[in-house]
């Protein structure tokens, strides 16, 4: 489910960290734009900074974004959440979420870029919508289950990339109580690295070796456009 293709690939460059960055701020402008611009009131904005932060995301650079959603700058820009859906190579169900100011721009670019796909194609219904909350914690060996139920997560999964002689999960939850999942990980010990909605699929398409990474291939180019903030498939 959701981006697991993309924690085994190749090191981030310098460039692919501009993205990075450049997606980080997008969010805090998003998050801020959805309701207050204090992080202190506001759990998905706090959420943004906080992963900002650990990408060295400047204190500047936080405050110009949520001072542009807020509109308090003489350059406030209006971005907004907007989400497409396609199958894939190999019929590979594919949900993409974009940040834009602009529609007319971002619509007829992930069309193109499904130019070896199906732009459209009705997959919704393959996923759930749900809270995803990422997090570690600095504890070999903790048992993800007995975590999840005490935070009050429906589900659970190891996380792939783990840093040595920590323990990771990736805790679903009802869109609702994600926040409050968040906050009692946080209480726990466990370092929440990200917490969002997004989609899980319901089923996993399995694929030999060849065809995966010309599905891969697929999700990178769609991961790289600037206005991509998520991409979720259906790939196991």
């Amino acid at each position: 489910m959701g981006r697991q293709w993309l924690h085994s690939k190749k090191e981030v460059t310098a460039n692919r960290r501009a993205q990075i960055t450049s997606k980080l701020v997008r969010e805090i402008m998003v998050a801020a734009k959805s309701g207050t611009p204090d992080p202190a009131m506001n759990p998905r904005l706090a959420l943004a900074v906080e992963a900002a932060r650990k990408q060295s995301v400047s204190n500047d650079v936080i405050t110009r974004a949520i001072n542009k959603a807020s509109g308090q700058g003489a350059d406030a820009v209006n971005y907004e959440l907007v989400t497409y859906e396609g199958m894939g190579p190999h019929n590979v169900p594919v949900v993409v979420e974009c940040m834009t100011e602009n529609r007319n721009r971002t619509a007829p670019d992930i069309r193109s870029l499904f130019r070896d796909a199906q732009f459209g194609s009705k997959v919704m219904f393959l996923f759930d919508h749900r809270g995803i909350v990422e997090a570690t914690h600095e504890t070999a060996g903790k048992d993800l289950e007995e975590a999840a139920i005490e935070a009050g997560a429906q589900d659970v999964q190891p996380l792939e990339s783990t840093p040595e002689g920590h323990s990771g999960g990736r805790f679903f939850t009802d869109r609702t109580d994600m926040y409050e999942v968040a906050n009692a990980l946080k209480e726990a010990g466990w370092n929440v690295a990200s917490a969002e909605l997004g989609y899980v699929a319901k089923d996993l398409v399995e694929l030999p070796p060849d065809d995966r990474a010309k599905v891969e291939a697929f999700l990178e180019r769609l991961d790289e456009h600037d206005d991509v903030h998520r991409v979720y498939a259906a790939l196991k």
